[in-house]
């Protein structure tokens, strides 16, 4: 029999994330309060309902965006609140964008009890290329954002070494090879740059406005445990700075908008 997974969240994520379940076999039902994303998923052969019911599963997923929305739908679904029923709890925030959920590829990171992971490890397997315990309930979390700081912290930096060389006669991309070939190297390099912004795509799924709060978050956690926080308040500055870049906009062109100033 297979096992039984309710998606709560049918955005970009979510939507891609319950699909791909549903290839691997499991038995695996959408919620969703908008129409539009129930009609488009259902288009697509899942199985969904309206967050009016919540069905009986053994794992309860939630992709949804901030945390005030996971706390509406927890509060409002007295059944994911019942310890009665065995109901166990991670948190495991995800990197990899749409494309990765669409084709189990990304990359998780779990806060948690070692023996509640042991437990979804076929819906780990399904979904990730990698996924990595971090530690008790709420590590996770923690983890992401010291993830997201320093991929911020990256697409500057690499942005202004790109543009340096670039005023000074060097091919953009003639430049980024040399950084990956030597100690400067870093995933916002060898992926960012060539996947999203040097193509002029920006369809990463991850959006400015996202990585600000993300990076607020980063700073308002530095700030409550008293470590040190001068980069971070200066890479929080300077993504709010960047007026011209809508939240709404792909966080990649945060470096397009640096390469611009060589370009002129």
């Amino acid at each position: 029999m297979s096992m039984k997974i309710v998606v709560i969240g049918l955005g970009q994520m979510g939507g891609n994330m319950a699909l791909t379940l549903k290839r691997a076999g499991f038995e695996v039902t959408g919620i969703d309060p908008s129409d539009t994303a129930r009609q488009r998923l259902s288009d697509q052969g899942l199985k969904v309902a309206s967050d009016a019911a919540l069905p009986s599963a053994e794992v309860y997923l939630l992709s949804l965006p901030t945390s005030e929305q996971v706390r509406t739908v927890i509060e409002s679904s007295p059944g994911l609140l019942e310890q009665d029923a065995g109901l166990e709890w991670l948190d495991a925030p995800v990197s990899g964008g749409p494309k990765g959920a669409a084709t189990g590829k990304m990359g998780v990171l779990l806060g948690g009890e070692a023996s509640t992971i042991e437990r979804v490890v076929p819906v780990l397997e399904a979904l990730s290329a990698r996924y990595t315990h971090v530690g008790p309930a709420g590590s996770g979390h923690v983890v992401k954002l010291a993830n997201n700081y320093l991929c911020a912290a990256n697409l500057i930096a690499t942005g202004e070494a790109v543009a340096m060389a670039a005023k000074a006669g060097v091919d953009p991309a003639a430049c980024l090879a040399g950084l990956n070939s030597g100690s400067g190297r870093s995933a916002v390099r060898e992926v960012n740059f060539p996947e999203w912004i040097f193509s002029e795509r920006f369809d990463s799924g991850f959006t400015t406005g996202l990585m600000r709060k993300d990076l607020r978050l980063a700073r308002d956690a530095a700030e409550q445990l008293d470590t040190p926080r001068a980069l971070l308040n200066h890479v929080v500055e300077r993504w709010h700075e960047a007026r011209d870049i809508e939240d709404q906009q792909d966080f990649n062109r945060i470096a397009d908008a640096l390469l611009a100033t060589a370009r002129k």
